[in-house]
């Protein structure tokens, strides 16, 4: 879910779970060249941990559209 897009409500809800079984992740998206930056947020249960995997996998191939260069991946946990 990206961050800029979304309204304080879904903040809230998102920081009001009580779930021990949930991981927060919060993943910023950077070009080197500083062409590109992104904020996204996303949380998992930790049954699910392989599709948290996967989502990094993804994250981490990816390209600037404007210089080409790979995408710098930053993330926040929140356990």
């Amino acid at each position: 879910m990206e961050i800029d897009n979304t309204k304080n409500n879904s903040r809230e809800s998102i920081d009001g779970s009580t779930s021990d079984d949930l991981i927060k992740v919060r993943a910023i998206i950077t070009c080197p060249n500083g062409d590109y930056k992104k904020k996204f947020r996303n949380q998992f249960l930790r049954k699910e941990i392989e599709m948290m995997i996967v989502t990094f996998k993804v994250f981490d191939w990816l390209t600037c559209n404007k210089c080409g260069e790979l995408l710098k991946l930053d993330l926040e946990f929140n356990i």
